[in-house]
Order: structure tokens, then C-alpha cells, then sequence
């Protein structure tokens, strides 16, 4: 039924292996055991790949409906959205930014079991409004759309990826988190950002806020009398497990669907030349990833929870991320 099975693997490995030398989607850090897979079989090329690179792309692995059913999700969450202004946080992954707007900021570090909305840089005015279209502004909600949310609920939970986590042979894995990135694109149609580094002839016409007319569609510099805010904001290189973590280290394992096609242009996941619609991203705890600004004129949307193999773990008390008497970590098993 599941043609992406990792078949051969036989179980959560705890090697730590960090070397990520060489060339940016080498890494060395493991997740399928050493050896040999299940009943004496050697384990699976796949299973390998993830072993020795610490991810594994699963192409196909929602349909274009399921995805599609997501996004519509996600469109009436955004219309029924209702933050207080004294909760319209900014989200970051710049560790003093971090530090300085969501480590002190309730609402952040409240939100494992709830579905909160966390928001781009630059997109309020002193009084806490919008200046861009809510639906423009967000970068993410989290953290618990897993437990609260019936669609995305049925699709964290669903048959193909509990037989996923069982390739893997994970015995007592729980939910720790999820959220839905939006990766926005501040350049309207018409409009796209060039690479970094690219050469000015790559781009026509006048650059507008960052952005650059590639087409005749391309609208004048202002819009609504002001200049567009940039989002879309990149996430620096870092290790899931450094904020989620656990004794043994290195036990959760990141899952990450891509709802639009992901590019080098709208801030794919580094390690991955490109990935398209519907495919999944395994991403070890320990191996670095991360992605660029949104340079396009598109968004990226994408859906994304983390695992983490209970048996014989200890969750750190220091994470910022806890289980709640209203919502313990659930089982992916049903």
C-alpha cells in the first residue's frame, strides 16, 4: 500500500554522529539501526540514506487533495484568526530576537498545547495593526494544530504515517508539536526576487523593496500608497534537537510535508535542491538544516510536526516545549 516504506529497518538507532563535512546534503547522522534490518535482511537503500545523511525525502507522499485540503484548513483558521494585540508576537529564529520577543512573551511559550498565530517582522505599526494583509503576515501557527484540529489531526495520525513511523521501527512515538509554516512571499505577481548574488542583468525594470519585474503583469513600485514589508524570513542553520531535547539525545525526528512546491527561490530546505508538492522530509534531531528568505513571488507553504520515540526517553524539564495536564504528548498510534 506504501511504496516509500523504509522496509529492512529495524529500530531507533542512538549513534550521534555529527560530521557534515563535504558537500551541504551530506550529513552523517543516523536514525535507522546499524547493520542489518528486520529478520536478518540488510537494511533498505533508503534506510541507509537516512542513516548516513540524517534526512530522506519521500516524494508523493500526500496527494495534490490532501494537500489542497490543508491549505483550505489553514484559509479558515486565518479568517476566524482573533490575537489580542498585546499577543501579536513576532516570530524569529535569531537567538537574541528570540530571546527578546519570545522568551518573554507568555503567549509563545504557552502555546504546546493550544493553536496560536505567530507573525513576520515589520508587519504592525506602533499600535500593534496590521500593515499587510493578515493572511500576508503570519509565519506560522503552532503548536498543537495535531490535537486541535480534526483535518490536520487526520492527516498527523493518519494509516500511511503511523506504517511510517513502524518502518522505523519506533515502538511508543508521540507527538511533541506541529505547525503550519507559511513561508509568505512579500513580492506581489509580476515580481520576484533574484538570487542571492545573481548578477542585476538577471532582473527588468526598477528594484521594488527587494523585488524585481520579471514580467509585463508586474505592478508599480507602491502599492495602497506604501512599500510592501518583506517576509517570508529565512531560518538559520540549527538542530531540532538542541530545543527539543532528549536523553538518550537525538530521539525526535521531524516530518515535513510540502503543501506548495518548495524551491531554491522560495526558501526550500537547504539540504534539498528542490522538492515538489506532496513530498515528505524526514529530518533527524540532529542534523543541521535550515532555509533562505522567500525571494519569489510565490509562497511555500508547509506542514510540519515532530516524533519522539518515548520508550526509554527522558523529556528535558528545560525545554520550552512541555506536556500539559490538558495535553500530554499523544501517541501517533490509534
Amino acid at each position: 500500500r506504501f511504496p516509500w516504506l523504509l522496509t529492512g529497518c529495524s529500530g531507533w538507532a542512538q549513534g550521534h554522529g555529527q560530521d557534515t563535512r563535504g558537500a551541504p546534503h551530506s550529513f552523517r547522522s543516523g536514525v535507522c539501526s546499524q547493520g542489518t534490518g528486520g529478520q536478518g535482511e540488510p537494511e533498505s537503500p533508503p534506510c541507509l540514506q537516512f542513516r548516513e545523511d540524517g534526512f530522506l525525502v519521500l516524494e508523493g507522499f500526500l496527494s495534490a487533495d490532501e494537500c489542497a485540503a490543508l491549505q483550505q484548513r489553514v484559509g479558515e483558521l486565518v479568517a476566524e484568526m482573533d490575537v489580542p494585540l498585546h499577543c501579536r508576537t513576532e516570530f524569529s529564529t535569531q537567538e537574541e530576537e528570540q530571546l527578546r520577543a519570545q522568551g518573554r512573551a507568555d503567549y509563545f511559550l504557552s502555546s504546546g498545547d493550544k493553536i496560536r498565530f505567530f507573525f513576520e517582522k515589520g508587519v504592525f505599526d506602533e499600535k500593534g495593526n496590521f500593515l499587510v494583509p493578515p493572511e500576508k503576515a503570519i509565519n506560522k501557527i503552532g503548536h498543537a494544530l495535531h490535537a486541535h484540529d480534526p483535518v490536520f489531526r487526520g492527516v498527523t495520525h493518519s494509516p500511511k504515517v503511523q506504517a511510517l513511523a513502524r518502518s522505523l521501527g519506533l515502538q511508543m512515538p508521540v507527538v511533541v508539536q506541529s505547525m503550519y509554516i507559511f513561508k509568505v512571499s512579500s513580492c506581489p505577481p509580476g515580481l520576484s526576487a533574484p538570487l542571492s548574488g545573481a548578477p542585476a542583468s538577471r532582473a527588468r525594470g526598477a528594484p521594488w523593496n527587494g523585488c524585481f519585474q520579471v514580467g509585463d503583469s508586474g505592478k508599480g513600485p507602491r502599492e495602497a500608497g506604501r512599500l510592501l514589508t518583506p517576509s517570508g524570513a529565512p531560518v538559520t542553520a540549527h538542530q531540532d534537537a538542541s530545543f527539543l531535547y532528549t536523553e538518550p539525545l537525538g530521539r525526535v525526528l521531524g516530518v515535513w510535508i510540502a503543501l506548495e512546491d518548495a524551491t531554491l527561490e522560495n526558501g526550500c530546505l537547504w539540504f534539498i535542491p528542490g522538492s515538489h508538492t506532496g513530498a515528505l522530509v524526514l529530518i533527524h534531531g540532529e542534523v543541521v538544516h535550515r532555509s533562505e528568505r522567500n525571494l519569489s513571488g510565490r509562497s511555500r507553504h508547509a506542514y510540519t510536526f515532530h516524533i519522539m520515540e518515548a520508550s526509554g526517553t527522558v523529556w528535558s524539564p528545560d525545554n520550552w516545549l512541555q506536556p500539559t495536564a490538558e495535553l500530554p504528548f499523544p501517541s501517533l498510534y490509534t
